[in-house]
């Protein structure tokens, strides 16, 4: 494929104080200074060449960062732009993208025609993934996404000595989200706050990318958890249309109710008939799971079902109450506020954020207060046994091994760190190996 060879300056634009809008900018009477870049290759499709979705075939494109103070005036002026026209789109792109809110350090890109000077075309990128495209021609205002790209990430790990999930995990750059996720998977099989020496795990997921640069990360695609020398599988299988885990069985890892109300936090204190109250100062029962989190940490519902309660009250502070079935109820207390949306007779879905942390009512400090009914009656939702969802079909249990052989393979070709890589073929050489 052919290259055309498009030359990138840093714009550093340095201007005067004598105004030209008041709400948008000031007029250029200072130096502009030009700091060149390296040329970098552009690549042309059928001997045009696209950037942003525009066709700057034999085009001038000179690229930016937005310097302290700068606004739309400032940046567009010693482009030749009429300051009428800047007016214009400043007023336009409201609904699209408030020019007041371009930021410092943000990329901007001018892209100007070869025989003129004026600019034609004023890129903004907020964030990594979305930009903003201003056709000064045609003042016309529109947002688009870059195209985002996945891939595939493996990592292994043990846990050492005063060490947890999230600080191995964290050590080998991976985000909180994927802890998160790891979480969530193994809530019911493993206790995090229970981990030991020695415990491993290894995961393989997904992350997001936009132009080279990592931005987010996707979703847990396969994993494996060892805990006090048990293994815990989560295979991924789809069934009846809806891709869940299961484990080496066949059983499936998700319940009807998500373990924790928060991601990824400890609990501070637990369900006790007879706990001295920190507030009322007496003892007395403690009928719910308290959950230490910051303030404004989101609060999701623990399972699917029907807002009963989204209210205040003096003791429970702001709260919300779900009914999941005719056998379970929820209740998640003190929070700082409830989500917007979030009333009596909204339907919620697991995991939907409901509210956020906070310390509203009878609380000396932020955290989340969880409660739990069954059949009408409060009880200790550590002991309780969730249902778990439905296990591979015997429809499915021969393309369910087929994909587990796979996943295995995967896993036993994962290496621990310091573990020389060995490649696994066989089936019995997995099962010797695995793990």
């Amino acid at each position: 494929m052919n290259k055309r060879w498009i030359v990138v300056a840093s714009v550093v634009l340095t201007l005067g104080a004598a105004a030209i809008f008041q709400q948008y900018g000031n007029s250029p009477e200072s130096n502009i200074m030009q700091e060149p870049l390296d040329e970098v290759p552009v690549e042309e499709v059928s001997n045009e060449v696209y950037l942003y979705g525009i066709n700057v075939t034999g085009l001038n494109i000179v690229e930016g960062t937005v310097s302290k103070n700068q606004t739309l005036a400032t940046i567009l002026a010693p482009f030749n732009v009429p300051y009428q026209i800047i007016d214009e789109i400043a007023k336009k792109s409201k609904e699209v993208f408030d020019v007041r809110g371009i930021a410092t350090n943000k990329k901007f890109t001018v892209i100007t025609p070869s025989d003129s000077a004026q600019a034609q075309f004023f890129i903004y990128e907020p964030n990594p993934a979305e930009y903003v495209v201003f056709n000064l021609d045609s003042v016309d205002i529109y947002k688009a996404e870059k195209p985002v790209e996945y891939v595939e990430k493996e990592i292994a790990g043990v846990i050492e000595d005063r060490s947890n999930l999230a600080v191995e995990m964290l050590k080998q750059d991976v985000s909180y989200d994927i802890v998160d996720q790891f979480a969530d998977l193994y809530g019911w099989s493993v206790d995090f706050g229970a981990l030991q020496p020695g415990d491993k795990f290894k995961v393989v997921f997904d992350v997001k990318m936009i132009d080279g640069n990592v931005i987010g990360a996707g979703e847990i695609k396969l994993a494996y958890m060892e805990h006090r020398g048990e293994p815990f599988h989560a295979i991924p299988f789809e069934q009846n249309g809806e891709m869940n885990f299961f484990d080496q069985e066949g059983n499936s890892l998700k319940k009807a109710f998500l373990r924790d109300p928060v991601k990824y936090t400890r609990i501070s204190s637990r369900y006790n008939l007879r706990r001295f109250h920190p507030v009322q100062k007496r003892y007395k029962a403690h009928l719910g799971t308290d959950y230490a989190a910051s303030r404004g940490t989101e609060i999701r519902s623990v399972g699917d079902g029907v807002v009963t309660h989204a209210t205040y009250t003096s003791a429970n502070g702001n709260y919300v109450k779900i009914k999941h079935n005719g056998t379970y109820t929820t209740q998640y207390l003190h929070m700082s506020k409830i989500a917007s949306g979030v009333k009596p007779g909204t339907r919620i879905k697991q995991g939907q954020v409901i509210g956020y942390v906070g310390s509203t009512g009878l609380a000396t400090g932020p955290h989340l207060c969880f409660r739990f009914w069954k059949n009408g009656k409060q009880v200790d939702w550590l002991r309780e046994k969730i249902p778990p969802s439905e296990p591979i079909l015997a429809a499915n249990k021969a393309a369910f091994e087929s994909t587990k052989f796979e996943a295995l393979k995967v896993l036993a070709n994962i290496t621990y760190p310091g573990e020389t890589p060995k490649l696994v073929a066989g089936v019995e050489e997995i099962q010797i190996r695995l793990l």
